[in-house]
């Protein structure tokens, strides 16, 4: 089975899927992975996310295995790239307020 990782919110679906898929209790994933059992199930109810080491950890305890490909879905990136634009468009159309310039009070010396 192959993953694809788009972003951390995706880490979280994809750990519930290689578990169902194994047939593995959270119990006995996390006694193989060496991850305690109450982490396992923050992971996989988004309340945390995993790093790429115990991301990894899991899946391949899973018996799976995390391979990583360039995208190649046209539609993807063409919806990237709008998204992209119309961020761009969005914060030229905020208003430009110039700072005024940081003034430090003065240094006063100390008699020694």
């Amino acid at each position: 089975m192959q993953f694809m990782l788009a972003c951390d919110s995706v880490a979280r679906e994809l750990i519930v899927e290689a578990r169902r898929a194994s047939g593995l209790s959270q119990a006995e994933l996390a006694r193989r992975t060496g991850i305690q059992r109450s982490v396992l199930s923050a992971y996989e109810h988004g309340r945390r996310q995993p790093s790429v080491a115990a991301f990894v950890r899991i899946v391949a305890a899973a018996g799976m295995e995390l391979q990583l490909a360039p995208a190649t879905d046209q539609e993807a990136v063409e919806h990237a790239g709008n998204v992209l634009s119309q961020v761009l468009d969005l914060a030229e159309q905020l208003p430009y307020r110039p700072r005024k310039e940081l003034a430090y009070p003065p240094l006063i010396r100390l008699a020694a």
